[in-house]
């Protein structure tokens, strides 16, 4: 059998290895410094910029697309090109796939500071950005499979597995969570609405962390654990079990994201349902990968590289275990919308996909300059910083998460809540500092490692070309089999059948979940006193949005006694039919803003943004002073109502041309309210706009009447 001389291109590992320190130390330092505004408003620094709501959403961004994004780029370049025994399938491809991927990074980050944001959590990047990323998306596509179709090795190993599942899945996920209708270059309303919005955001949010921070990492993970150990999987069958069974159940527990809200409960049931029986394949997972490192824990202790992925792979276990836990109705209602879910968030993105690129940049960084790590001593000091620091987050925030689910239920013997909502936020703040303590103890450990690396790199020099030789295969190989064969040995062959069958897998759940709340009309009750926005309050809820006020507020009040009396009559789905996109918000910084409208007289709404302690003494929330100097961009009313009509709002035929109109005569009224109180603002003023979307919050039905004495936020 003739062997082929051929080269590996480490180049693309280098560079990609390389935007992923990058990338992690800029997402750390923007995570570090909202971990600090939560206590210290002064940290907003008073410019629109740098606000929690403006800077939280290019953390997010930054760690999982540009840091975690990197990560797997770089993994996957590195293991599938010697899995397959072939070089990458086009080293052109490999490189607009690296170049475009961190022009939208920079692309990203630019319009998040900018308020540029879609207002949904993990999707936030906005329509021309979604383009690009699908295109650049499809060119890895066909660069991975262009180099699995001229393999040299009939059998695809499981990491290709999870490689081939998390590609045509995020495929999936973006292009129907992105639906759109742009009314502006840089602007868009999403194309659903409401519960139904809600619905597709956290089938997309859930299989998010599961396609982009689990299955390619596991894939790696299945990789570098055995050749950082030096030894076999444990056990084949196990890792058939376990990637079957993790893609199909993992998209049915979007759900579970918005239980006891105003979406049916039928989908809710479903969340929690598949929800619980990941626990099976993802400890399945965890333990295929634990086990493998039987009877290697005298290497274990002595090799850092191996340390970092034993306690990557263990918070994996933990948090995947978590999850299911946190779907069960019971506890989902004491922990959703506080601080337990930032923990839980944490053990993963920290623990879990940290830990893991870590390692694997440990183990490829020597190889591909070819020489040794400079100090394996620096990389056990890094793991050691990076665990305490682990720790030093995790513990404080289930701590202020519990606190806060405690604090919030609690009533007195009268019978009135306890405690005040802002009371729950300074009693927490320790926690806070504690949190942020935990962060930077973390971004020290990177840059212990940036430190390691550059001494690695200095002292080596990069094999951009890695000569390889293997026979080439031959015709037919890729699905001949001799003997007994495992029934899976069939589809393993079979690269394309390994795509059509995982995307059978993972669309099953998302069809049978997201048509019926389509379809069906009953699950979305109508309400005929639900009017659609003025186009005032239109233009104060995009404002709204752009300031990301639904990072710290929810707009979602659950059927408990507590958040009854809190803040009115629990959310109803009717009521959300004109809200493109939802904001019901996934945790409560701030108190719930369902029913804020007529609350507070438009001076106080005013006075708060302008000064929220002032209002709230104590308060952690920043300044907006900003809002009353912009003024409204009136040019783009027009659009947006033409854009909302194209979305089934039932606004007049020809009101687009009116409208502004209307949003004058509604803006003056409010001017006039505030110069009855000696606040002067112009009419045209952004504040103005913010105050009347707050002001209808909730008033579209008839409240039930709190009683007097109920302690107010």
């Amino acid at each position: 059998m003739q062997v082929e001389k051929f080269y590996y291109d480490n180049r693309i590992v280098k560079n990609f290895a390389f935007a992923t320190i990058l990338w992690g130390v800029v997402g750390m330092i923007a995570g570090l410094l909202i971990a600090v505004q939560i206590y210290l408003p002064a940290a907003n620094f008073g410019l629109p910029f740098t606000t929690f709501g403006r800077v939280r959403p290019v953390h997010t961004n930054a760690v999982i697309f540009a840091f975690v994004g990197n990560g797997i780029f770089m993994g996957v370049y590195y293991s599938l090109q010697r899995l397959c025994k072939a070089r990458m399938f086009n080293d052109m491809l490999s490189k607009i796939h690296f170049w475009g991927w961190q022009f939208i990074i920079v692309l990203a980050a630019l319009t998040l500071v900018t308020g540029y944001t879609t207002g949904k959590e993990y999707a936030e990047l906005e329509w021309p950005i979604d383009i690009l990323i699908t295109l650049i998306w499809v060119v890895f596509g066909i660069n991975m499979f262009g180099t699995i179709l001229k393999r040299r090795e009939s059998h695809l190993y499981v990491a290709i597995w999870f490689y081939i599942a998390t590609w045509i899945t995020v495929a999936m996920l973006h292009i129907v969570n992105s639906f759109e209708i742009p009314f502006s270059m840089l602007k868009s309303y999403s194309f659903y609405a409401g519960v139904q919005d809600a619905l597709v955001q956290w089938w997309y949010g859930h299989n998010a962390v599961a396609f982009f921070l689990t299955t390619p990492y596991l894939g790696v993970m299945y990789y570098f654990l055995p050749k950082a150990a030096n030894r076999p999987v444990y056990s084949y069958r196990l890792s058939i079990i376990h990637f079957w069974a993790l893609i199909f159940l993992y998209i049915w527990a979007g759900p579970h994201h918005l239980l006891y809200t105003a979406l049916p409960d039928w989908a809710q049931s479903l969340g929690m349902v598949f929800s619980l029986m990941l626990i099976a394949p993802s400890w399945g997972g965890m333990l295929n990968g634990l086990f493998t490192l039987r009877g290697a824990w005298d290497k274990v202790r002595e090799d850092p590289i191996l340390k970092f992925m034993v306690v990557a792979i263990t918070c994996y276990g933990m948090s995947t275990f978590e999850g299911p836990l946190l779907s069960i109705k019971s506890i989902n209602a004491i922990t959703h919308f506080t601080d337990w879910t930032v923990a839980h968030v944490h053990v993963g993105a920290l623990g879990w996909n940290g830990f893991l690129t870590f390692a694997i940049l440990y183990y490829l960084i020597p190889k591909l300059y070819n020489t040794p790590l400079y100090s394996k001593k620096l990389a056990t000091t890094h793991f050691w910083v990076g665990t305490i620091a682990i720790v030093l987050y995790a513990i404080p925030m289930y701590w202020a998460g519990f606190t806060q689910a405690l604090m919030w239920k609690q009533f007195t013997e009268e019978g009135t809540l306890k405690f005040q909502f802002l009371e729950t936020v300074t009693h927490i703040i320790p926690m806070y500092v504690t949190r942020s303590v935990g962060g930077l103890l973390y971004l020290v450990g990177v840059f212990i490692m940036v430190y390691n690396i550059y001494k690695t790199v200095k002292a080596g020099s990069l094999v951009a070309e890695e000569g390889a030789e293997a026979p080439a295969l031959a015709k037919g190989d890729e699905v001949e089999t001799h003997g007994k064969q495992y029934w899976h040995r069939w589809i393993e062959r079979r690269p394309i059948q390994m795509l059509v069958f995982s995307l059978v897998a993972v669309a099953i759940g998302g069809i049978l979940e997201l048509v019926p709340t389509f379809l069906i009309k009953s699950n979305i009750p109508t309400i005929a006193a639900v009017k659609p926005y003025t186009p005032l309050e239109l233009q104060g809820r995009d404002i709204y949005v752009r300031e990301g006020c639904y990072l710290c507020h929810s707009q979602m009040i659950r059927p408990f006694r507590d958040e009854v009396a809190r803040y009115g009559e629990y959310s109803k789905a009717g009521e959300f039919v004109y809200d493109h996109p939802f904001q019901w918000g996934s945790k409560r910084t701030g108190p719930d803003l369902a029913r804020i409208g007529g609350k507070y007289p438009d001076s106080w709404h005013y006075n708060h943004m302008l000064e929220p302690q002032s209002m709230s003494p104590g308060s952690i929330m920043p300044s907006y002073g900003w809002l009353f100097d912009n003024k409204i961009d009136t040019s783009l009313t027009g659009a947006k109502i033409r854009a909302m009509q194209t979305l089934g709002v039932p606004y007049p035929e020809g009101y687009d041309k009116t409208a502004n109109q209307d949003l004058m005569q509604q803006a003056n009224l409010i001017r006039i309210n505030l110069k009855i109180e000696k606040l002067i603002t112009p009419a045209d003023a952004e504040i103005v706009a913010l105050i009347a979307y707050l002001q209808r919050m909730g008033t579209d039905i008839k409240l039930a009447a709190k009683p007097a004495t109920t302690a107010s936020n």
